[in-house]
């Protein structure tokens, strides 16, 4: 289980592991991704969010 391999620096996997689960369940996750990708795109000088897309098939 990769959980299992964290660095021993971090708390027993299985705590680790739930704060994820329920961060993952509650919209946590996608919300700090979301704002550290705006985030990044600002201190590029680019727009929060994209104005254009790729699409590959």
């Amino acid at each position: 289980m990769p959980w299992e391999y964290l660095a021993h620096d971090f708390p027993q996997y299985r705590s680790v592991y739930d704060y994820y689960a329920k961060w993952e369940a509650d919209g946590t996750t996608q919300q700090v991704h979301d704002l550290l990708r705006d985030k990044t795109h600002r201190s590029h000088g680019r727009n929060a969010q994209p104005t254009a897309a790729v699409v590959d098939a």
